[in-house]
């Protein structure tokens, strides 16, 4: 079996003296593992970092093997990425919520949006806004996506400013006034085209979390990417 397509590598550990696995996120063939003969060579190893995009070519015999890939560069961002630290850390999140999804299965708008905001790395104003909404798609492609389209009170689609933790779906500011303080702030940016505080970010990051925690991370019994919390607070220390 063989296929071709482009992706961008999530994760990459060594195996035996010379190779590496390597796992990908893919645009359509989903997120897949496989080995990379001579992973670890003076060649290779600029290619094989967390964050770049590269050109996947997937062989093996049987469908259900780890099979090889053979890969070429199409951009190479991990080198710049892993000086800046609080650039490192948005990377880090992003590969570590990418490995939530089930393996061989595709999900190409979550892979374009993974594309969109590792374009935007290098603006540090503008990416961590890009997670967020990368993170509000993650939980559409897993099944957990929050309905902002009206308020789950009244039914009215203006003025959504916070989004209740129960059902997941927005109020309005006049529904939701009596119960703010039990209520998830939304954010303007997350459903329209307008500039985003980095308080706005925090509050966008503390509602996708909660959702992220309870539905995907919570059940299975693991822990959100430490990273995410760095984030949080590099943003809590900026200006609002």
């Amino acid at each position: 079996m063989e296929w071709r397509d482009e992706g961008v590598i999530l994760s990459v550990r060594r195996h035996g003296e010379t190779s590496a696995i390597a796992e990908m996120l893919t645009a359509n063939h989903g997120r897949c593992l496989g080995l990379v003969r001579g992973g670890r060579s003076r060649v290779q190893r600029p290619v094989l970092q967390a964050g770049n995009a590269v050109q996947a070519v997937w062989r093996a015999r049987l469908e259900e093997q780890l099979g090889t890939f053979t890969l070429e560069p199409i951009d190479l961002r991990a080198g710049a990425i892993m000086v800046e630290p609080f650039r490192l850390a948005g990377l880090a999140t992003l590969a570590g919520l990418a490995q939530l999804l089930p393996e061989r299965e595709p999900h190409g708008r979550v892979y374009e949006a993974l594309r969109v905001v590792l374009e935007a790395i290098d603006q540090d104003d503008v990416w961590p806004a890009l997670l967020v909404r990368w993170e509000m798609g993650l939980l559409d492609e897993l099944g957990f996506g929050l309905d902002l389209s009206k308020c789950a009170a009244t039914g009215v689609r203006e003025n959504l400013v916070y989004v209740s933790p129960r059902s997941g779906k927005a109020v309005s500011a006049e529904a939701g006034e009596p119960y703010k303080d039990r209520l998830f702030r939304l954010p303007a940016f997350i459903s329209a085209n307008v500039p985003a505080t980095a308080q706005d970010v925090i509050d966008g990051l503390k509602l996708t979390g909660y959702f992220l925690h309870r539905n995907v991370f919570e059940p299975r019994g693991a822990e959100m990417p430490e990273q995410r919390d760095w984030i949080i607070r590099a943003l809590a220390e900026r200006p609002h």
